[in-house]
């Protein structure tokens, strides 16, 4: 079993349902949009029994700072299964080669600040990767908030900076999304990456791409969208930073 302890802190995959229900509540208080959700019954989704989850907990308080899930595909043959896919036509990307790892439902307890938290995470992701041959993360990097006003700076940045390559570019699927490229025209960046999330940010720094257009959560009162992190495009430099976290 993968698993990697750094200081105070220790990622692993959840293997028990105490670990799963630590997760499934960080999650329900991350991503709830209400102070009513946050405190109904956690339940985990169609997706969770497909993937791992993994948790960075704080092993002097044994709190779950952090949680995420991993789906692993082995070619883009399971594209379609991955949760995504929901949302995007991933169609073009039916032709890239290697193994995949769809990371989800990504969370960082609020009251929890340490960048190390975000270091345990990638630390643990480097480790997936190594040992199963990834070549392509991807994932939905969502925004809180269903007003897209309350993104356009950073909406700039993604489209102007960071748009798919041509022959990755997912297409539209999602009933409701917001076209950069129409809305978003005669518009440009103009603080750096203000209002983009952290983990997202995290993805942009290793070479990561998104998706041209944003898809309306209006359930989750969210908009999101879909980043991917080719492997052999990450700079080396931030390679050898991952490894060291890794090892």
């Amino acid at each position: 079993m993968l698993q990697l302890r750094k200081g105070h802190y220790l990622s692993r995959a959840a293997t028990s349902h105490t670990d799963l229900a630590a997760a499934l509540a960080l999650r329900q208080r991350c991503f709830a949009p209400s102070a009513a959700v946050i405190d109904a019954p956690a339940e985990p989704d169609s997706y969770d029994a497909r993937c791992s989850q993994i948790i960075v907990e704080d092993i002097r308080t044994a709190t779950v700072v952090c949680c995420f899930r991993v789906m692993y595909l082995e070619t883009a043959a399971s594209l379609p299964n991955s949760y995504s896919a929901q949302f995007y036509d991933l169609s073009a990307l039916a032709q890239f080669q290697g193994p995949m790892l769809e990371i989800g439902r990504f969370c960082l307890h609020p009251d929890h600040h340490d960048p190390d938290i975000l270091r345990m995470a990638w630390g643990a992701l480097t480790q997936w990767v190594d040992a199963a041959g990834v070549r392509l993360l991807f994932g939905c990097s969502s925004f809180a908030g269903d007003d897209p006003r309350l993104h356009l700076n950073a909406f700039c940045l993604l489209h102007a900076k960071h748009a798919a390559p041509s022959q990755w570019r997912p297409k539209a699927k999602a009933p409701e999304i917001f076209d950069f490229a129409k809305e978003l025209k005669g518009l440009a960046p103009v603080t750096g990456q203000n209002g983009v999330p952290p983990l997202l940010r995290t993805y942009l720094l290793m070479g990561g791409w998104v998706s041209d257009h944003a898809v309306y959560d209006r359930q989750m009162q969210t908009m999101h969208v879909f980043t991917a992190v080719e492997i052999a495009a990450i700079p080396p430099a931030r390679v050898r930073l991952l490894r060291a976290v890794a090892g």
